[in-house]
Order: C-alpha cells, then structure tokens, then sequence
C-alpha cells in the first residue's frame, strides 16, 4: 500500500505546527478533539512543554457533542477558561472531528470573539496533513490579526518567521539569534521561540525577515505586501564532517534547512548534492531533481542511488539496505530528537 509506514513513526501533524507556533504567545490554545490530539501535541511534539508554561486545552468533545455538531458547548466551555485565564487572544485548532463534521471555525471565530471582547484566531486545520501546513496557518493568522500598525524601519533589527521546535529541532531560539547577529543585526526577534506577542506588533519595524522554514513563507510574503518588508530564506548549518568532492549526496530535511545545507556542501567543493523533503517543496526553492517523498518504498529506491545521507538517523530505520555513509542531523518532526540528545 502506497504511503504506508511500515518502519517509520507517523511525523507531526498540523495540529501540532499549530500549537508549536503559538505557544509561547499567551494566548488561549484550545485544541478541538476529545483528547487524543491533545495528549499527543503536548506528549510528543512539544518539548517545551516541559519547560514552559502554556495555556493549552483540550475541547474534551464528547461523541455526541462533535457528532451534532454542538458548536455552543464549545462556546461555553471556551468562555468560562477565558474568564479565569487573563489571555490576549484565543485560537482554535482543528482536528479530524471537527473536519469530518465541516466545523464552521470562522462561525466559532465570531461567536467566542463576541462573549470574550477578545481576538480569536481560527486554525482550520484537521489532522491528515503534516505540521508544517499547520505552522503555516497559524502563522498567517496570528501576524494578520496583530501585525497591523506601520512603524518607521530600523535598520538594525531583523525577525526571524517560520521557527517552532519541530523545524529547528531545539527548544530554544539561541542558536537562530547568534548566527542571524553574526549578518549584522543587533538587534533580533523571534516571536514564536522566546518572544512575546509584542514582537508580532512590531513587525512592521523589521528591515528583513528571516524566514528558517517553509511555514514562514506566506507570512513574509504578506508583510513584504503590507509593510514593503524585504524578506529571504536562511538556516544556520550545522556542523558537518568532511565529504568527498565527488561523493553524491542526499540531504533530508525541511526544504529551507536542506537548502542551506547544499549550498554549505557545495561551497566546500562537494559536487553532487541533491534534496529531498517528506514536507512542503516550494517550486521557487527547489533546484529541478529535487524530490517530495512520498513513501517509504520511494525513499528506499532513491536512497541506494546515493553515497551519502544527510537527515534525521530515524530514517534509517526504512532503508536498511542503505550500505553509504549517514550524517546525522535531527529533524524533530520526524523523530522527536533534539540536537544534542541521543
């Protein structure tokens, strides 16, 4: 069966981008399942979870409930957590449930934004699709409702979009703001991973965007629209061994991340270097040969046309007959490993 993992662990879903991309924002999460979702997000695909805190809920719908799509339930329940939590905005996230049953999110929007005299952000997203499409969503959400006041440019400020754990694979941003310090910008800000929902206000103060994954496109694109922000893709290359100049290489990564690591290889000379994603592949980015995987069969069949593997060690698992050299470097959306952990 075509798509099917047989050795390798189901990848974050959007569900889970979503709430990566919000959660140190202190907004009001609430994630529309019964629980499931929840558990897995705050489980699995959020290492901070254990470090900060967050305003994270479960919906906890009853069978009934999202099967009759009592949508005021929802409603209610959202309204009485907004009245103890003192919270700026309130955003929720969709799951399988409320897509099988056609959620009307925008409806809620209106409806809980009405009772609580605060922004609500509606992420429609419904847990078949991979986690960058939900950080994507989310992100475009969150700076069209709060990036929205024309600031005069500093020139010595830069903000970096599209990054949440699962991309950059650390809990943390300190490694994104030293190496974008080290282009020249004092002064840097990254409101998804140690910042706050002031840096998405000022937005418009921002002389370029750094934008370290696909998620962060459209967003840099819609700021480049309404406040004329240049924007360009960047990823800070991890340290990596010397490779043979007429080796060919596969590097596995988000496509951003993976780029930044060919162009690396090949200002060392290395001459072959090609690019796969299991993620989103934009054509702007992507060089022709470059490949969105689809399978594990797929993967396996274009893994022993390679001498050398680049990507999360997790992928081994599905090309065992793999006989190259594997250069590991974590993507946590893969296999929930962070740099540094075994």
């Amino acid at each position: 069966m075509k798509k099917l993992l047989k050795y390798l662990s189901p990848f974050a879903p959007d569900q889970s981008g979503a709430v990566a991309t919000l959660f140190e924002l202190g907004g009001l999460i609430v994630i529309c399942d019964a629980g499931g979702c929840t558990g897995n997000v705050c489980g699995f695909d959020e290492p901070r979870w254990f470090l900060k805190r967050s305003a994270v809920f479960s919906a906890a719908l009853r069978d009934m409930d999202a099967i009759l799509g009592r949508d005021q339930k929802l409603v209610e329940k959202v309204v009485d957590a907004a009245q103890s939590l003192d919270t700026p905005f309130t955003a929720l996230i969709g799951t399988p449930v409320p897509a099988v049953i056609a959620t009307d999110f925008r409806a809620l929007k209106r409806m809980v934004e009405k009772r609580t005299s605060r922004l609500c952000l509606p992420i429609s997203t419904n847990g078949t699709a991979y986690y960058d499409e939900g950080a994507s969503v989310a992100l475009s959400e969150l700076y069209s409702a709060f990036a929205t006041e024309s600031l005069p440019v500093d020139p010595t400020t830069a903000a970096i979009l599209g990054a949440t754990p699962l991309d950059i694979s650390a809990p943390s941003p300190e490694k994104l703001l030293n190496a974008a310090h080290a282009l020249g910008f004092p002064h840097v800000f990254c409101a998804t991973m140690g910042g706050s929902l002031e840096d998405v206000r000022r937005a418009a103060s921002s002389s370029l965007n750094l934008v370290v994954s696909p998620a962060g496109i459209a967003t840099a694109r819609l700021l480049q629209q309404r406040f004329g922000t240049p924007w360009r893709t960047w990823f800070p290359v991890p340290d990596l061994p010397e490779i043979a100049q007429h080796a060919s290489v596969l590097v596995i990564h988000q496509q951003i991340a993976a780029n930044a690591i060919r162009e690396s290889l090949e200002q060392r000379g290395t001459e072959h270097v090609s690019v796969a994603t299991w993620f989103r592949l934009e054509k702007e980015l992507a060089r022709p040969g470059d490949i969105r995987l689809s399978s594990e069969e797929q993967f396996a069949d274009l893994a022993n046309r390679f001498d050398v593997m680049i990507a999360d060690r997790h992928l081994r698992h599905a090309v065992p007959a793999f006989q190259g050299t594997w250069v590991d470097v974590p993507h946590f959306a893969i296999s929930g490993r962070l740099e540094g952990t075994p």
